[in-house]
This record gives C-alpha cells, sequence and structure tokens, in this order.
C-alpha cells in the first residue's frame, strides 16, 4: 500500500467516523513525534489534509487539535524517557548502529539549545522525533524539559491543522 492509499484510507475513514477524529490524529502526531516511528508513519501529509477536512466536513478543530497536541506530547515524552533509560547505549540499537548522524545531529542540536531546544526541534521534520531521545539521553532536566514539549506541542498541532480551516475560513470571506 503507497502513501496516498495509506493517507486516503484514513481520511474516508475519519470522514465516516468523525467522532474517533481526535483519537485518529492523536495517534498519528504521536507517531509522528516518536523516535523511529516517525520514519515509518507517514504522518505529516495525512495531518496535513485531516486539516483540509475538518473545515470541510464541519468537524469540530478543537477536540482534533487536543488529539494531536495530547498525542505529540506523548510521543516526545516516550522519546526523552526511552534516551533517559538507554542513555549512550542508544547508538547500538537500530537504527542509530546503521545510521549514526541521526543522533549526532541530535546531540549537536541538543548541546547547543539545551531545552528551548526541544521546543525548537518540534518544527523541524528531521530533528522532530530525535531532539527529545537526545534530550533524555543528556538528562535534561525534566520538568523545563516537560514545558517545552507542552508548548512545543500546543503550537505545532495547531500549525499542522490550521491550513485547512484557514482555506475554509477564506472561503467564507469571498
Amino acid at each position: 500500500m503507497n502513501l496516498a492509499n495509506i493517507s486516503q484510507t484514513v481520511i474516508s475513514f475519519i470522514q465516516q467516523h468523525q467522532a474517533w477524529a481526535p483519537f485518529i490524529v492523536g495517534g498519528l502526531a504521536f507517531a509522528e513525534s516518536m523516535a523511529i516511528i516517525s520514519f515509518i508513519v507517514p504522518a505529516t501529509g495525512i495531518l496535513l489534509a485531516i486539516g483540509a477536512l475538518l473545515a470541510a466536513s464541519g468537524i469540530p478543530f478543537w477536540p482534533v487539535w487536543a488529539g494531536a497536541m495530547i498525542g505529540a506530547v506523548l510521543g516526545d515524552w516516550l522519546s526523552y524517557a526511552v534516551g533517559y533509560w538507554l542513555k549512550d547505549s542508544i547508538r547500538d540499537y537500530w537504527p542509530f548502529s546503521r545510521a549514526p548522524h541521526f543522533m549526532d545531529k541530535a546531540e549537536a542540536f541538543t548541546r547547543k539549545w539545551g531545552v528551548p531546544g526541544v521546543f525548537i526541534g518540534r518544527f523541524s521534520g528531521p530533528l522532530r522525533a530525535f531532539v527529545p531521545l537526545a534530550a533524555g539521553v543528556f538528562h535534561l532536566p525534566h520538568i523545563p524539559f516537560q514545558i517545552a514539549n507542552i508548548t512545543s506541542a500546543a503550537v505545532w498541532s495547531f500549525g499542522i491543522l490550521l491550513p485547512g480551516e484557514a482555506l475554509d475560513w477564506f472561503r467564507h470571506l469571498q
């Protein structure tokens, strides 16, 4: 099954089962924010398409936004916990053992920016899932990490769903 088929299947399911939209979007945001899983699940394109679907189908924006935010927070939190638990031995596991540049980039970014980098990293596709993992490896303080995690998830989820909603607002202005 290719990306277009997966996207269409998810979007069709949400159209038919609108009450599930916050949970599905939460799961996609979790996958997008979780280290390694983010490379397997094509969530960004699907989330953008769902944003467009929200306005067109009358699905309320705010519950879906909350689902996306919660999923993104949980994905980063779990990545942080895995990094905290495994520490530098994470480099011995796939995919880091085969492609160490992922962790090298996340490590350099995390060392340079620290906790603010957790917020900034959310908005960079390649770094999104690996900065929280690196933050755990380097034992960035938990409470400041979670503050950056939650605030960046709120802004990111709003931004990824908003373009579709904004298109509907502009259509109503005409």
